[in-house]
């Protein structure tokens, strides 16, 4: 293995350039750092999308004069989101049983009827029936009030 020279290092990386002041050159005495001219544009965080908002207005139907803490909001978050994974879960595998390729209203029936205890799943099929029949666009809230 031969060592590599310093001429080779600096053509490995032409497109950075390095400007460099000494302390003479500036005015103030001070030095300044090195200054590095490569262009990096600002990342947007992420957006998380969440229940929260859903969550909120279906707690102000049920208690007008209650409100919630960030912390317990992040709990009933991830809450609905387990119960709708779960749900999706079942569902994908009812599905796969009956060599289906398409989740409708039935499986996602029977996967509620599945995974929720007796009567939590009859209220929650029912209120999933009446707001898949019915044309108003809230209705989607009442049926996470269930859930």
């Amino acid at each position: 293995m031969q060592p590599t020279s310093t001429a080779s290092v600096a053509k490995a990386a032409p497109s950075m350039t390095v400007t460099k002041t000494t302390a003479a050159s500036v005015p103030s005495g001070k030095s300044q750092k090195v200054d590095n001219s490569v262009d990096k544009k600002k990342r947007r965080k992420a957006r998380k999308e969440t229940w929260a908002s859903y969550l909120y207005k279906v707690l102000k139907q049920v208690h007008p004069d209650t409100g919630i803490s960030n912390k317990g909001m992040a709990i009933m978050n991830s809450f609905i989101i387990d119960i709708f994974e779960r749900i999706a879960t079942e569902a994908a595998r009812l599905c796969l049983y009956s060599k289906k390729s398409t989740i409708a209203s039935r499986e996602i029936q029977t996967a509620v009827r599945l995974i929720l205890p007796g009567e939590l799943s009859k209220h929650a099929i029912s209120e999933g029936t009446k707001t898949v029949t019915s044309k108003h666009l809230g209705a989607a809230v009442s049926f996470v009030s269930v859930v």
